[in-house]
């Protein structure tokens, strides 16, 4: 027995041991990463900044140290995120340092939405007004890549190279039929002929309002997009919509180049020889590397903040925007002193009715004390303008996605699946309307007409913020309300957007507001230490990523059906499921 207690008691204080060595050695290693991380590069004379267009491109940057190591562990493909704070950041370090000699676009697979990549085609346009070369290479160019690389002096494919030019369509996902089939009907209550959120739940294809509106921002947006080609290649609109008829993506390489498209089909090892006509001994500098290049701007007491508010309203409890946490942040830069004007970038479809008045309250509170800008970007539409309507300024890109000022309820009745499944209720109340509202019936008629004086008092309520917010009257803001979505340039006619441009133009009207002719920016929220990220990285959802690989495209349609479960009371929500092709 002795024995037994002897080698059972050296086991464990081995184990200990082993355990304690490894926590050591784990966060050396990790301390060693961090510091290799946050080491500042300095740029050599004759830099090029290379950009990889590839992956995917989120309004900020959230680097997850094990996402590579997690999915080549499962087998899993890793798309990379890439920061639109971080280009536009680097963009602009690039053009005030002397170094950078130019930047190198490589690749076209880049997905995200066109608001985001006008504002990387801009500051690109803004970088080449100081005499510095913008230089474009691809494999292959998706559309939207295209457009942002037809800024470049000379856009080059691959001979074998591909070049997507045919127009927009825009798709949208039907429930319908697949919640009939598992006895699902969803009972809905809504505010606004063109307040299309809920179809994909109750119809088969797009209603005619909804038609109607899908059709006039596509028609914006592509107008967008041959604007800006035209006036870059030198191209007229007309001859692009006739190269758009005939399907570029399946015409010869040779083609491209015959229509100005492209400038040369060269190969990727001789692109060398073309960058070193621009700057003959160059040295690329990657955009990580990009990343850790000090900014020239000097430290000032004055600040302008930057709060940002992406994703969808308190419609998940772990990602996009978190009421309660929002209007922590904003309460924060209300009592910081040293923030003397905000900007509140807003990337949203909205959401949640009651999250999206409590932020527009601790923005109207923090208003009274500070300019307040709001800077649209791929989307902020109905709760995403909800927040956005008390701004001293709006500023949108031409193809921002806004308005949807409408609110709707959705109530799924489950008395088909409860009888597919042979379940039976029974009930006692002891008022009239104590089982009122329940899932597992349909609505009666007194139900219907309390739900739908509710929806009524919250669409009124949204109209008449927007009213006050926009100085209007309760008429003109309802005349162009109605769940109606609109683009920027159209929201500039109407009058819910005040002018076009991205973030730096918000942040620059900020400053002006606060008579600051030097100022800082600091963002809100701060973004998380690496640690935290570590942290953060070893309980991730390893579950999403493995069924994302395994389920591929049909992934979206699984989304879809869950984020039911997370639509509760009444929601200020576009129809943001909407894919563009």
């Amino acid at each position: 027995m002795k024995q037994f207690l002897k080698f059972t008691l050296a086991t464990i204080v081995g184990i200990i041991v082993v355990t304690i060595l490894s926590m050591f050695i784990f966060f050396g290693i990790v301390g060693a990463i961090s510091t290799s991380e946050n080491k500042p590069v300095t740029l050599k004379p004759n830099s090029v900044y290379q950009i990889d267009l590839s992956g995917q491109l989120i309004d900020r940057s959230e680097d997850d140290p094990f996402s590579g190591a997690i999915a080549d562990a499962f087998g899993i493909s890793d798309v990379a995120a890439i920061g639109l704070d971080d280009i536009l950041s680097n963009i602009s370090k690039a053009k005030s340092d002397a170094n950078i000699a130019g930047i190198y676009l490589k690749g076209g697979t880049l997905s995200g939405g066109f608001a985001s990549i006008k504002e990387i085609r801009d500051a690109l346009i803004d970088f080449k007004s100081t005499g510095k070369f913008v230089l474009s290479y691809a494999d292959t160019y998706e559309q939207k890549n295209y457009y942002l690389a037809s800024v470049a002096d000379k856009v080059l494919l691959n001979p074998s190279g591909m070049l997507d030019w045919k127009g927009l369509s825009a798709e949208i996902l039907f429930l319908k039929n697949t919640l009939e089939k598992l006895g699902i009907d969803m009972q809905v209550v809504r505010v606004g002929q063109y307040k299309s959120a809920v179809e994909p739940y109750i119809n088969t294809q797009m209603s005619e309002a909804n038609r109607k509106q899908i059709t006039e921002y596509v028609s914006s947006i592509w107008t967008t997009l041959l604007n800006s080609v035209s006036e870059s290649r030198d191209i007229s609109k007309d001859k692009l919509n006739e190269f758009a008829d005939e399907m570029m993506l399946f015409q010869k390489a040779e083609k491209y180049v015959e229509y100005a498209l492209i400038d040369s089909l060269v190969y990727i090892d001789e692109v060398d020889s073309i960058l070193k006509a621009y700057c003959q001994d160059y040295t690329i500098v990657k955009h990580k590397a990009m990343n850790k290049v000090l900014s020239t701007q000097k430290y000032n007491k004055n600040k302008v903040a930057v709060i940002y508010a992406i994703g969808g309203i308190d419609g998940n409890s772990n990602e996009g925007i978190i009421s309660d946490k929002s209007v922590e942040t904003i309460n924060k830069v209300e009592k910081a002193d040293d923030v003397k004007s905000v900007v509140l970038r807003v990337s949203s479809p909205g959401g949640s009715a009651y999250g999206s008045e409590q932020i527009w309250r601790a923005l109207s509170n923090l208003k009274k004390k500070k300019p307040l800008i709001v800077s649209m970007g791929d989307y902020a539409a109905s709760g995403g303008y909800y927040i956005s309507c008390m701004a001293d300024t709006i500023v949108a890109q031409p193809n921002t996605i806004t308005g949807s000022i409408g609110i709707f309820g959705l109530i799924p009745n489950i008395e088909g699946l409860n009888k597919k499944l042979g379940f039976n209720y029974d009930i006692v109340k002891t008022n009239k309307m104590s089982d009122a509202v329940s899932v597992n019936r349909a609505f009666n008629s007194d139900e219907k007409v309390l739900m739908q004086n509710y929806i009524n008092n919250g669409y009124d309520l949204f109209v008449k913020r927007c009213a006050d917010g926009r100085q209007k009257t309760y008429e003109e803001i309802n005349a162009i309300a109605e769940g109606r979505v609109w683009t920027g340039e159209d929201a500039i006619q109407n009058g819910l957007v005040d002018m076009l441009g991205g973030l730096n133009i918000a942040i620059a009207i900020a400053a002006e507001k606060a008579d600051l002719e030097e100022y800082q920016v600091r963002e809100y929220p701060a973004k998380e230490d690496f640690a935290t990220k570590i942290m953060k990285a070893l309980s991730g959802d390893v579950e999403l990523k493995i069924l994302k690989s395994r389920l591929g495209e049909q992934y979206e349609i699984l989304r879809k059906v869950k984020e039911i479960e997370n639509i509760y009371g009444i929601q200020a929500r576009m129809p943001y499921d909407i894919v563009f092709k």
